[in-house]
């Protein structure tokens, strides 16, 4: 598996990998929320193309995609991660595993102080994401908070605390 940034052709790809990933056995040209989001979060200012990652198979085959976009705590900025999709026919393999390590690595080496994201409370927590109340983060939607989670980065400090803000196509969707 290689591990890259997205480029313009794999648009298509990374929309199909939502959609299968969040929409296993929806009708033809049914889009899942989450490829909509993706679609709508590249299309607004608080995309970073440096964040925006996808797995490929030996035979170039996109098998799964994962973006962080900026967000704020307060007037602090930080990052969102999300959405994560990996094809159904490659999840439990590593390849979100994969994305995630290399998303934090990217943010991390770009000097982002914190990612923060919605997620399930058993797989997020191998990768150092902890409850975000730790860190004095509250989520935007209080009934969020038992999945609401974050991870520091190199460049943290803990005077980032408050309100998280998604950026705006999160509220949208």
């Amino acid at each position: 598996m290689l591990i890259r940034r997205e480029l313009p052709a794999d648009i298509p790809h990374i929309r199909d990998v939502h959609a299968a990933a969040f929409a296993p056995g929806a009708a033809p040209g049914q889009v899942a929320v989450e490829a909509g989001l993706v679609d709508a979060l590249r299309a607004c200012d608080a995309w970073i193309p440096e964040l925006s990652l996808v797995a490929t198979a030996p035979d170039g085959t996109i098998t799964g995609h994962v973006v962080c976009t900026r967000a704020a705590v307060g007037a602090i900025p930080v990052l969102g991660l999300g959405p994560l999709g990996v094809l159904p026919a490659f999840q439990r393999g590593g390849v979100g595993h994969a994305l995630v390590h290399a998303v934090l690595g990217a943010a991390d080496a770009l000097g982002e102080p914190l990612v923060v994201l919605l997620g399930h409370q058993d797989y997020y927590p191998r990768f150092g994401f902890r409850p975000a109340s730790e860190y004095g983060v509250t989520p935007p939607v209080p009934e969020w908070a038992s999945h609401f989670q974050a991870r520091t980065l190199t460049t943290y400090t803990p005077d980032i605390q408050g309100k998280f803000e998604y950026a705006q196509p999160f509220y949208d969707i």
